[in-house]
């Protein structure tokens, strides 16, 4: 990591600028700092204060548009707005899980999985460490919502940064395993695809079914529908 990417990421460690960098992640279009500040609960000219901070470090990119919509006379001045850079760093933001990849992948050739199909066993071995995480989820909830709300809780804890749509459906917008998809797509797609299932088998939620659909990276191949 050189000295421009450690000071980018050691920005995110201040609560607010977590805060807004996170809500800018969750937009689909650049955000104004009146808007970023309003989520956050603080005011504008400190909301722009720590934008343009991470701006600054290659975290946000900036731009200038009419946040009314219009053109012309009466159309109002130009707003400064942010969005997330698609810089990489050497720390990676969002989060990958490649040590969670090993791990199973190493079980499954070690004979921790139950068939001689290699993808087979590793899907094995994936749905038993997710069906693990699950049954915590299972012993420390009483509800379905309770544990649907603590299963989305710990997704975004392992960093796939889930969304649930207005259909119901739940997407994942960010692959925890994106490099090894990308070179090995079936295998890795399988594995995930279990180990997700597992957690909500585990978690005896009968209202959510696990999809593999096709996505455009950096999104999860794994959709959650609710049943």
């Amino acid at each position: 990591m050189d000295a421009r990417d450690l000071t980018a990421v050691a920005l995110l460690a201040e609560p607010i600028r977590q805060q807004l960098y996170m809500y800018l992640r969750e937009r689909d279009e650049p955000v104004g700092r009146e808007e970023a500040a309003r989520h956050v609960g603080i005011k504008a000219r400190i909301a722009a204060f720590h934008l343009d901070k991470m701006a600054e470090a290659g975290l946000l990119d900036v731009e200038y548009r009419r946040l009314s919509g219009r053109a012309g006379p009466g159309a109002g001045r130009t707003a400064k707005v942010y969005s997330v850079s698609s810089r990489s760093f050497s720390v990676q933001i969002p989060q990958t899980r490649y040590a969670l990849a090993a791990s199973m992948m190493a079980s499954a050739l070690s004979g921790g999985g139950s068939r001689p199909d290699g993808a087979e066993s590793l899907q094995d071995v994936a749905t038993t460490v997710g069906g693990s995480l699950g049954d915590e989820i299972r012993q420390e909830t009483q509800t379905n919502k309770a544990r649907q709300e603590a299963i989305r809780r710990k997704l975004e804890q392992l960093g796939y940064e889930p969304r649930v749509e207005e259909s119901g459906e739940w997407t994942l917008r960010n692959c925890i395993f994106s490099e090894l998809s990308t070179s090995h797509r079936d295998l890795v797609c399988g594995m995930n695809a279990a180990f997700v299932a597992g957690i909500v088998g585990g978690a005896h939620l009968l209202s959510l079914e696990v999809e593999r659909r096709m996505a455009t990276w950096p999104a999860c191949c794994i959709r959650l529908i609710s049943k």
